[in-house]
């Protein structure tokens, strides 16, 4: 009896993992919009020194999930620094004067879920919490068109004409333990995708499973509650059946990406900006740019988001007490960032420069 009450008690977190880009931030408004009454604390782990998502959530906050239960962790993994800034924060958030129901995760587009699911074994905090699922979402859309699947019998052939190659990228080999590690896969833009394309990525996704998994399609981050938290189930204690690249490896590196921030003048052309982002996925493949930019005569900041080359404009907020000062967080593979190539893309030359 003593130990079914602990844990009973136990807080219960929802992992959301995903590519860059896959709406993972898009998934956790509509929860925060949705709570069906649980008071809701987010941390979200962002890849780069700005933060962008977190403050896209803070801007939501409401009763059930104010201001103060979101935390943001920028420039650094959380499963690669769980001394230092996950079990700190986590304890902060179980530490709050009203204590959460629910705590939601939203892991960097570039992290690996299964050493964070390590993390949960910590004593510091594994009598007190358990993870009720690992969510990943998956860019229907993208899947559909042979992104990051590798054709199986052409790797096998490699393999046997040499064990050391290096078959797989490091963008295929991120996208495959998130999916491995999932308890659920969201097929996001299945609107994008349409019927064929999410018969395409569910059969191209099920030919890496090695295990039975539930998929279903998600639009603009819509999906009953219901579905996504309250799984139970305990992934913590489950590690074996969720399989990993990196499985044996001590530690995993990111240091095949890197991102940058560039400073952008007043924009007076918002679709110029738009045109010139798609530039960048399109002749320098950069992978993702999100960030916020001050246009002129205009008193709301412009929020952008890009993945490859679909790019999203959108006034969010007025700028308020904030500084009118455009920022875009550009991120790519280690050797795709030319941050002089960056700029004079992104910005504008002075006539006769």
């Amino acid at each position: 009896m003593t130990t079914l009450t602990q844990d009973l008690s136990k807080i219960p977190v929802t992992i959301i993992t995903g590519f860059l880009g896959s709406g993972k931030t898009t998934l956790i408004r509509h929860l925060m919009a949705n709570p069906q009454g649980r008071r809701l604390a987010i941390l979200v782990n962002e890849f780069g020194t700005m933060g962008v998502d977190g403050d896209i959530l803070k801007s939501c906050a409401d009763e059930s999930c104010p201001a103060e239960n979101i935390v943001e962790l920028a420039n650094g993994c959380i499963c690669c620094t769980v001394a230092d800034d996950f079990i700190p924060t986590i304890e902060t958030l179980m530490a709050l004067p009203v204590r959460p129901d629910h705590i939601l995760i939203e892991t960097s587009g570039l992290a690996l879920p299964k050493p964070l699911l390590k993390a949960f074994d910590w004593p510091a905090i594994r009598s007190r919490i358990t993870v009720d699922g690992v969510i990943a979402l998956a860019d229907a859309e993208a899947v559909a068109a042979g992104r990051f699947a590798p054709d199986l019998a052409a790797v096998d052939a490699q393999r046997v004409a040499d064990p050391s190659i290096d078959h797989e990228t490091p963008l295929s080999e991120v996208f495959e333990d998130q999916i491995l590690c999932a308890d659920l896969i969201l097929l996001s833009k299945a609107d994008l995708a349409g019927a064929a394309g999410l018969a395409a990525a569910r059969a191209t996704i099920v030919a890496e499973m090695t295990r039975s998994v539930p998929m279903l399609p998600m639009t603009d981050g819509v999906i009953d509650p219901r579905v996504v938290l309250g799984l139970k189930a305990a992934a913590e204690d489950d590690l074996a059946a969720r399989a990993s690249h990196h499985d044996g490896e001590e530690d995993h590196e990111h240091d095949d990406f890197t991102s940058a921030i560039i400073d952008l003048p007043e924009v007076t052309d918002p679709d110029a900006l738009s045109a010139a982002i798609a530039r960048l996925a399109a002749e320098q493949r950069i992978l993702r740019v999100k960030g916020y930019v001050a246009v002129a005569g205009k008193p709301l900041r412009l929020l952008v988001q890009a993945v490859g080359g679909r790019v999203r404009l959108q006034y969010d907020r007025p700028w308020g007490d904030t500084p009118r000062a455009s920022h875009l967080v550009v991120i790519a593979e280690q050797a795709d960032i030319d941050l002089a190539a960056i700029r004079a893309v992104l910005v504008p030359q002075a006539p006769g420069a």
